[in-house]
């Protein structure tokens, strides 16, 4: 009831926002639940980063979980259009996508958690949003809250509704505090089973270097770095204390939040002081550069500077000063640090900051320092930098305290979906019961899967035609033909001409193979390897091949629509062999950063084997399985583009030159009869059923 009575006031903010923010509008399907993508790879990781400041901290974890989880995808989320902008900037090619975090509504989250089917979501700091808590755990994901802490502005608040948020605080399946002062507080507010581990944020990873033209720019003047300036006035002050330095004394000004650029240049001219904006740079006189960009001021602190870090002079609580330590900066900050108390005191207590009240005292401070710069500037700077690389490994304790769940095992109405799973059960029952497999004298082999959606079966039929061929054995290959616009049966040998619309994509992938012989059509009467056939109930087989995703195996936890199993896990045992596929590509493409596109049935498995080769990608579209591409949307794709083989064949005349990755599938992991065996036995076996019904049935 509450959620329906507020929604006017939520659209009415909507309609605010995309009123005066346009930049606010690209992309807002997305914070309705609407993305671009899905039917991604189960099992992955969302990770949830508000603003700038987490998503440079979520840096570090992203490859951290990586590291300890190969194979899973990872998605991260921002609220504000400066951290997706960073997200962008820093996380595109670590990350699996970057999208915007939808409304707290259920319906809304239920949509991104059933696109992106994740094992566990992981939110950092202080994002405690019901919906998406309740929602991720009913979905039977992890819920971790990572580098949480609580302002020192805000406690206040938070206590009054601890009725509100001890029952959200006792959701998360782990909360990491990132000071003993936040565990505490997190534990005051019902989060019983906090720990301290440490804040992520000192283990902040250097960004690209300073743009060449900045570093000219500078040329070796004394300069100033006025990082993070925030409302109402530290914008003035910092503006004030500029005019008190010596002259050729250089200043980047950089506010901390887009709104203030329009601002702080009005400032700066009605205080007649020469200023170039950065997204309008040319080398000139001025000796202040604005810094109205996103996501190049953590690179600057490699310049050899003085660093004002904001939100102090005034009572905003301060901002992280990790990053100018890292690089060994002197760095100055007002009295007001409570939302990094704990690092403040640490800091202050050796002698690794300054602390300046007012304009005054930052421009003296300033002066002293650029007065004895290989004496105090470079003792608080060292001091900085030790102290900073002593608290690293935040990180790597806090990825090894994940565990990851089920990915995706939850669906809201389970008991509708589970009725209608057993009406599905029911007519593949009956449709096997009433069918009457036709037995012929060649042996068939099928290799099939137990769950919809793509496991790479095409692949896998590829080489066990091409190991057949090797063995001396003469191969057939019979497919349905899925996305054929022409209904009619055809054979093909090998070499003939075939069109796409005779066969549709993954046929034309058996036909250009030139491996075998392929018959196209729903009638499999006459073929030695079935591809896709572990349901084909009119057809006797002398041996199964099933296909799981080791990912996934459960394929989303029931029998379709419950899950995504077309049978019950039982069936298996109908399997000759259950297998996984091993996935290599054998022609990586040329260096560059590319624009991968696919219409397959788990574009994930596309999109991370890119990443195992190591191609840059800069941005992702899927599209529906087996679509027909036209050519104005892949005009409208930013090159250089990059797909797959079965979407190579759907490709319209006249396309867009489009870099086609081929992959090349072998068996990973083998069970027969309950025992793991290896690649060789499988074929061994297989050559046994061809010998035993070629020797019955001549």
């Amino acid at each position: 009831m509450l959620l329906w009575l507020g929604f006017p006031l939520f659209a009415l903010y909507v309609a605010w926002r995309w009123v005066r923010r346009p930049d606010w509008r690209p992309h807002l399907a997305e914070r309705f639940g609407q993305l671009s993508y899905r039917q991604t790879i189960p099992g992955g990781i969302w990770l949830h980063a508000v603003s700038v400041g987490e998503v440079i901290a979520a840096a570090g974890l992203v490859r951290e979980l990586r590291d300890r989880f190969p194979g899973r995808p990872v998605y991260v989320s921002t609220s504000t259009v400066a951290g997706r902008k960073m997200a962008d900037q820093r996380l595109t090619g670590l990350a699996d996508h970057v999208f915007y975090a939808p409304f707290d509504y259920p319906w809304f989250v239920r949509r991104v958690l059933r696109a992106l089917r994740p094992a566990s979501v992981m939110v950092l700091e202080t994002e405690i949003w019901p919906h998406l808590w309740h929602e991720a755990k009913r979905f039977g994901c992890t819920l971790y809250l990572v580098n949480g802490r609580i302002a020192d502005r805000t406690i206040a608040q938070y206590r009054k509704l601890r009725w509100f948020f001890q029952p959200l605080l006792r959701l998360p399946d782990g909360v990491l505090a990132q000071s003993r002062q936040d565990q505490q507080r997190l534990i005051e507010l019902g989060a019983t089973h906090a720990i301290n581990h440490g804040n992520l944020k000192y283990d902040f990873m250097p960004p690209a270097p300073p743009a060449p033209e900045i570093v000219a720019w500078v040329a070796g003047a004394p300069l100033l770095i006025a990082a993070s300036t925030m409302p109402p006035d530290e914008e003035q002050q910092v503006i004030d204390a500029y005019r008190q330095l010596p002259p050729g004394t250089r200043m980047i000004l950089a506010p901390r939040r887009p709104e203030r650029f329009d601002l702080t240049a009005d400032l700066l001219e009605a205080a007649q002081i020469p200023f170039i904006r950065r997204s309008q740079f040319r080398p000139g006189p001025e000796r202040v550069l604005l810094l109205d960009t996103i996501g190049e001021l953590a690179g600057l602190f490699a310049l050899d500077a003085v660093v004002f870090v904001g939100g102090s002079l005034v009572n905003w609580g301060g901002h992280n000063i990790l990053e100018p330590a890292f690089f060994g900066r002197p760095i100055l900050t007002g009295p007001h640090m409570q939302n990094f108390a704990e690092m403040d005191r640490e800091f202050r207590e050796a002698g690794a900051v300054r602390i300046v009240r007012d304009a005054a005292e930052l421009a003296q401070a300033v002066k002293e320092i650029l007065e004895r710069r290989s004496e105090l500037g470079s003792e608080l700077g060292t001091r900085a930098a030790a102290l900073a690389e002593s608290k690293r490994g935040a990180t790597r304790r806090a990825v090894e305290q994940i565990t990851l769940g089920a990915p995706l095992t939850h669906r809201p109405l389970a008991a509708v979906w589970q009725m209608l799973a057993w009406v599905w059960r029911a007519g593949v029952t009956l449709d096997r019961l009433f069918t009457t497999p036709v037995l012929l004298s060649k042996p068939v082999i099928s290799v099939g899967g137990l769950a919809m959606g793509g496991v790479g079966k095409t692949p896998l039929v590829l080489w066990l035609a091409r190991e057949l061929r090797q063995r001396g054995h003469r191969v057939g290959i019979l497919t349905r033909g899925y996305g054929r616009q022409d209904r009619t049966p055809a054979a093909f040998a090998p070499g003939d001409p075939a069109p796409a619309a005779l066969t549709g994509d993954e046929a034309q992938l058996f036909v250009r193979s030139g491996l075998a012989h392929v018959g196209v059509g729903p009638n499999r009467a006459v073929v030695f390897l079935l591809d896709d056939g572990f349901q084909h109930w009119a057809l006797e087989r002398d041996f199964d091949i099933v296909l799981l995703d080791p990912l996934d195996p459960f394929a989303g936890g029931g029998v379709f629509p419950a899950g995504l199993l077309r049978e019950p896990m039982a069936a298996l045992a109908r399997a000759g062999a259950v297998v996984t596929v091993r996935k290599k590509a054998v022609n990586p493409p040329p260096p560059g950063r590319y624009t991968a596109f696919c219409g397959i049935g788990n574009p994930g498995s596309f999109f991370a084997t890119l990443r195992e080769c190591g191609v840059e990608v800069g941005q992702t579209h899927v599209f529906p399985d087996h679509h027909v591409y036209r050519l104005e949307e892949l005009r409208a794709l930013p090159g250089p583009l990059i797909t797959t083989e079965k979407d190579a064949a759907n490709l319209p005349p006249g396309a867009p030159e489009v870099y086609v990755l081929k992959i090349d599938s072998c068996p990973d992991t083998v069970s027969m009869g309950g025992q793991t065996s290896s690649p060789e036995d499988l074929l061994a076996a297989i050559s046994r059923s061809i010998s035993s019904r070629l020797m019955s049935r001549p």
